[in-house]
């Protein structure tokens, strides 16, 4: 009988170095496709927010201005141009009616009452979702878009068009609620009629700013952070933006210029209390959400 050394004994044993490079690019390969299938999925999700929803948001407020002639909650008889005009007061009376603004410049510096948001209910509590929350108009969205013919977008149903569901990147349900406002001059997230989105993750906004004008950044474009502090000093004049910063586990500096200090709804170690009550910064935990204003064209 023929006898087999030792020496292949062990050879027969064990892999070959071949055989593991191989098992390690499949394992390598099978990671990396769940990874990138994990980032195709979000960017899926993205673009159906962008499409199905704030897209069809912008078209309905265009339309709108189409079929009425003035902004969403304006005066057709004596439009000011300024969303939710009609709730607002010149010279003393009402803006509808011109014996109020005959001794006035129809200017929105001599209107009373501006800067109301027309929602369809309250969403999110104020300032939970970022500072610098307008109060409510007494219109409502969703009767004045019906009222004139608008179809809305289907978002989360009847009764529920101005609401989209979405998760954020640790997998939590998240609720994004449009409305409309108007921002006096000087408004660092934009002067003029502007579409308010509440609910925003970073990541999400970034994807939509990059959408709406090729440039994530918060502070510059058309598509920006709300309740940014405006540049004061002559240094600051056109100076670069800020990134749209933040995340379950970031603190950032809304408030300031930078991307350092406290920030009610950031969370990290400026604000341990803010990704949930017990102060956990747990990657499961929800994302801080923001909110921006996306300018109109009327």
């Amino acid at each position: 009988m023929k006898k087999i050394s030792p020496s292949r004994k062990l050879g027969q044993s064990g892999f070959t170095l071949i055989e593991l490079t191989l098992v390690l690019a499949v394992i390598g390969l099978i990671i990396g496709a769940i990874a990138i299938g994990k980032d195709v999925q979000r960017n899926a999700e993205y673009t159906k927010v962008s499409n199905k929803f704030m897209g069809q948001w912008k078209m309905a407020y265009d339309q709108y201005y189409q079929r009425t002639g003035t902004v969403v909650g304006d005066c057709q008889q004596a439009p000011s141009f300024m969303i939710n005009g009609s709730e607002t007061t010149i010279g003393g009376t009402n803006a509808c009616q011109r014996a109020g603004g005959q001794a006035v410049a129809g200017i929105p510096e001599n209107f009373g009452g501006t800067g109301l948001k027309v929602c369809e209910g309250q969403g999110y509590a104020a300032g939970q979702v970022g500072a610098g929350d307008a109060n409510i108009a007494a219109q409502t969205l969703r009767t004045l878009m019906t009222r004139h013919g608008v179809r809305l977008p289907p978002g989360r149903g009847e009764g529920h068009e101005d609401r989209y569901v979405y998760q954020d990147s640790n997998g939590n349900s998240t609720e994004i609620q449009v409305c409309f406002q108007w921002n006096p001059a000087g408004t660092a997230s934009g002067a003029g009629n502007v579409m308010v989105i509440r609910g925003l993750t970073p990541d999400l906004a970034r994807y939509l700013d990059q959408i709406v004008d090729g440039k994530p950044d918060s502070r510059e474009g058309r598509f920006r952070i709300q309740a940014r502090t405006g540049h004061t000093q002559a240094t600051d004049a056109n100076a670069p933006g800020t990134s749209w910063e933040a995340n379950n586990t970031i603190a950032s500096g809304i408030a300031g210029n930078n991307q350092t200090g406290t920030d009610a709804t950031a969370t990290g170690a400026n604000n341990p209390g803010g990704a949930v009550a017990t102060g956990r910064q747990y990657d499961e935990d929800r994302v801080v959400l923001l909110t921006a204003h996306w300018m109109m064209d009327q």
